[in-house]
């Protein structure tokens, strides 16, 4: 790693990241600065690990992928899917195509919330479950995506959304994607009644938050389109250009009736104000519960849209916030000068 990182080799990128103790950030191994004493790095498998290790993102390299593209070779698989849906991509053939199936483990992972393999036999069973729902026969359906055998497919699909196909023709599921933002990469969910998922790919909260997503509404996460996920990029892009002070998106968050409460009071905090967490307990009936509804606070599920990062200390310090205390700043940076946030 430190031979690949020193000659700025980009084939690693995105198989491990380097932390540089002397300025606290961490960068690609394709980094353009200039590079640092060996002795004063140290090296990580993902994002996450460097970030929990206290470092922030460079600016120059932009670890996060906050410049709204994915890596070439994710955009090769991503075309690659395209043009085949059926195909199953096995190591073999990703190493045919120049992608370490490691690689491509680890970022789906990240970024999806599920393995390259996992992701392409979502994708399979979400178009299967579309065409069930439409009327197709459970022959096509099977044979159509990639299943050899009625058992197999009605095995997986039944795993993958806790029913037969044979039940499934009225069936739901949460549509799942990810959308580049200038605060880095966001995992989005939706259902027909609204978004349910809104969450940074890097947070630590965020196998917990999809197992809770899919805990609370009884439904499996399947990558896909969907148009209220449409709606909510273009209110996204508004946000962030500083055009848009409220979302419009409806919202789906079940949670107890505790969090609820929480949940709705953080909606009805106007842009570009902030409260404290004494203000947020007293507001839904809790007085001096200022750690309870911090609680509430950070299980939020979408983040941005309920909008848990206008809530800060008494003495008007950040306190806490699941994406980072950055990413924080730059949200309530935005709504406070309507300046757009660079990507």
């Amino acid at each position: 790693m430190e031979r690949a990182f020193l000659a700025g080799d980009a084939s690693f990128d995105g198989i491990f990241f380097t932390g540089v103790r002397t300025t606290g950030i961490f960068c690609r191994p394709s980094c353009p600065a200039r590079k640092p004493k060996p002795e004063n790095c140290e090296y990580f498998a993902t994002v996450r690990d460097a970030m929990f290790a206290g470092y922030r993102a460079c600016k120059r390299c932009e670890p996060l992928l906050a410049d709204g593209r994915p890596p070439d070779w994710v955009a090769g698989l991503m075309a690659r899917l395209d043009a085949d849906p059926e195909a199953r991509l096995k190591a073999e053939e990703l190493r045919s195509l120049g992608v370490d199936p490691a690689r491509a483990r680890r970022w789906f992972q990240e970024h999806h919330g599920m393995t390259f393999t996992a992701f392409c036999r979502a994708r399979r069973l979400g178009k299967a479950l579309g065409e069930l729902r439409s009327g197709a026969s459970l022959d096509d359906a099977a044979l159509g995506h990639g299943f050899g055998s009625h058992s197999g497919f009605r095995d997986a699909f039944a795993k993958h959304f806790g029913a037969p196909p044979g039940q499934a023709r009225d069936g739901r599921c949460v549509v799942t994607a990810m959308v580049e933002s200038p605060v880095g990469p966001l995992v989005v969910g939706a259902v027909d009644e609204g978004v349910c998922l809104l969450e940074f790919t890097d947070r630590r909260m965020i196998e917990g938050q999809l197992e809770a997503v899919r805990r609370r509404l009884g439904l499996a996460l399947v990558p896909g389109e969907h148009p209220v996920l449409d709606r909510l990029r273009g209110e996204l892009r508004e946000y962030f250009a500083g055009t848009r002070r409220d979302f419009t998106v409806p919202v789906v968050a079940p949670g107890s009736p505790f969090q609820e409460s929480v949940w709705a009071e953080l909606c009805r905090i106007p842009y570009g104000t902030t409260i404290s967490y004494e203000t947020l307990a007293e507001r839904v009936g809790r007085p001096g519960a200022q750690r309870a509804v911090g609680t509430a606070n950070g299980s939020n599920r979408i983040a941005i849209v309920i909008p848990c990062h206008r809530v800060v200390n008494k003495s008007g310090e950040l306190g806490g916030y699941g994406g980072g205390l950055w990413r924080k700043k730059l949200l309530l940076g935005l709504e406070r000068t309507g300046e757009p946030l660079a990507k």
